[in-house]
């Protein structure tokens, strides 16, 4: 277990399960919320002992955005002083999107905002019937490209729905997110645990290496700027992994039919 204070993070073997822990405060961003989950994901990048992460919280909220009555934030109400604010703030997604692990989100209830951009950043997302998620950004008199929002909705969901989340702010309830593939499925809230448990599994029996760099070729592939620049990423993962220890490990695993054993090597 964690000694976080707004964040809980249990270790079960090679997954991390990390809840967000202000459920009175509908898990909304403090400066210590943001500064803790910065440091969390941050920090993955060196914990390859953990595999996957599953991202839920505590209460009736995913994430219900900034915490408006103050939070820590500086009072710095200059360009120079909201910017920095922007990018410790915005240091979350960047770190969830350059961990190697796969992060699951366990949506129920409100994801609003900022909230909204962690499901984004996730790479597979679970929703609750509960779920009811917006980029509450344009709602506060800002703009709603925010926190990656910009980025990752018009990747998931198509340029159409995007533009009217976007310039409305209305909410996606859990069933409208399934239909337009923001999620991958719909459970009730007190499923969305056990729903998880069939993606780690077929995950745990991924290689290590393997897993990091289909994460990583996700990511560079939705923006290589053609096929040829796409393939080459893949020739050159597939020439590394195919060499690897764990790579004849599966072969092996696969025709003996039994659990392969992994040394990530």
């Amino acid at each position: 277990m964690s000694s976080y204070q707004t964040i809980i993070v249990e270790k079960r073997g090679a997954v991390d399960w990390l809840t967000l822990n202000r459920p009175d405060a509908l898990n909304t961003m403090t400066m210590e919320l943001v500064d803790e989950l910065s440091g969390y994901f941050s920090g993955l990048r060196d914990e390859l002992a953990t595999r996957v992460v599953v991202l839920r919280a505590n209460g009736r909220a995913f994430c219900a955005g900034l915490d408006l009555s103050g939070g820590g934030f500086p009072d710095d109400f200059t360009p120079q002083g909201i910017y920095a604010i922007q990018k410790r703030i915005g240091n979350i997604y960047r770190a969830m999107r350059q961990c190697p692990q796969p992060i699951i989100a366990l949506v129920q209830g409100p994801a609003c905002g900022g909230g909204f951009s962690l499901a984004l950043a996730s790479d597979i997302r679970i929703a609750g019937a509960s779920a009811r998620m917006n980029a509450a950004y344009i709602r506060a008199g800002l703009t709603a490209c925010d926190m990656g929002c910009s980025y990752f909705l018009p990747r998931m969901v198509g340029a159409s729905v995007a533009s009217e989340l976007m310039m409305t702010g209305r909410f996606i309830d859990a069933e409208r997110a399934l239909r337009v593939n923001l999620v991958s499925e719909v459970v009730a809230d007190d499923q969305l645990e056990a729903a998880a448990g069939p993606y780690i599994e077929e995950m745990l029996r991924t290689t290590p290496l393997g897993l990091r760099l289909t994460k990583e070729g996700l990511s560079q592939g939705i923006d290589a700027p053609s096929l040829e620049s796409a393939m080459a990423m893949e020739d050159r993962q597939q020439s590394l992994t195919a060499l690897t220890e764990d790579c004849r490990e599966a072969q092996r695993a696969f025709f003996e039919k039994r659990e392969p054993v992994y040394k990530d090597c």
